[in-house]
């Protein structure tokens, strides 16, 4: 068994999903009280044209819940995602399928290093980036690698951007829950110094059996996000390998 404390202040955060594009549809889906009312900033970040251009919609989405953060122009970007922009793949095979050449865009755009890549070139971050792809426990190992980078370099914050997008085609077959399979897009940055009302958690991952029985109920961003934004105490996730628990810190 393996258990590691891992204290992290929340400085900043915004999460898209439809029907749910503000930070106040995301308070009033954790049952904050007056959670619904409009606060300034609540959108998503505004992309330049040229590279709304270059990126599919979900693809957009991703970037504009990166740019809806304060202060990310020098921060290390950590994306994750099980399956990236899987529409841009599944475009990819089909093409091969067919004996046609992909799309250029398709193919440069298809590997998990991209968005990251062009929110650096959009916002000049030259402090690298890195991917993480780990099935069900996606989430928390990004949150691992997040606090990572955190404890080596205590004084630079980290931004944290999960996202998922439904399988398409005869891929949705390999989907846990396919009706649950809605696009969900969470971006926060993390740090490990205290900032005007940075919330203050710690995260633990413990071994858990893999079960081919266990019920697929929600997913770790999910159950973060209910955890971080209604005022609970303590929060847990169930992934493939680990149990992931998050806890307010005093």
């Amino acid at each position: 068994m393996m258990q590691q404390e891992l204290p992290i202040f929340v400085e900043d955060w915004f999460a898209w999903a439809p029907g749910l594009e503000t930070r106040a549809d995301w308070r009033a889906w954790a049952g904050v009280p007056g959670g619904g009312e409009p606060r300034d900033g609540e959108g998503l970040g505004t992309l330049p044209m040229m590279l709304r251009r270059r990126i599919d919609t979900f693809g957009q989405k991703v970037i504009g819940a990166a740019l809806a953060c304060d202060s990310i122009q020098t921060t290390r970007y950590i994306f994750a995602s099980r399956h990236g922009e899987f529409p841009r793949t599944l475009r990819i095979l089909g093409n091969l399928a067919q004996q046609q050449p992909p799309s250029p865009a398709d193919f440069s755009l298809s590997i998990h290093h991209a968005l990251a890549g062009l929110l650096s070139i959009h916002t000049g971050n030259k402090a690298g980036h890195t991917t993480i792809s780990a099935g069900r426990d996606t989430f928390g190992f990004a949150m691992l690698e997040a606090a990572a980078n955190l404890a080596a370099n205590p004084d630079e914050a980290v931004l944290l951007v999960c996202y998922e997008e439904p399988l398409a085609g005869d891929y949705q077959r390999f989907q846990e829950k396919p009706e649950a399979g809605a696009p969900l897009v969470v971006a926060l940055k993390l740090s490990r110094q205290p900032v005007g009302d940075a919330l203050h958690i710690s995260a633990a991952a413990t071994e858990s059996t893999p079960s081919r029985n266990h019920a697929v109920e929600s997913n770790a961003i999910e159950d973060f996000l209910k955890f971080f934004l209604s005022g609970c105490d303590t929060a847990s996730s169930t992934g493939e390998r680990m149990r992931w628990r998050w806890q307010r810190a005093a």
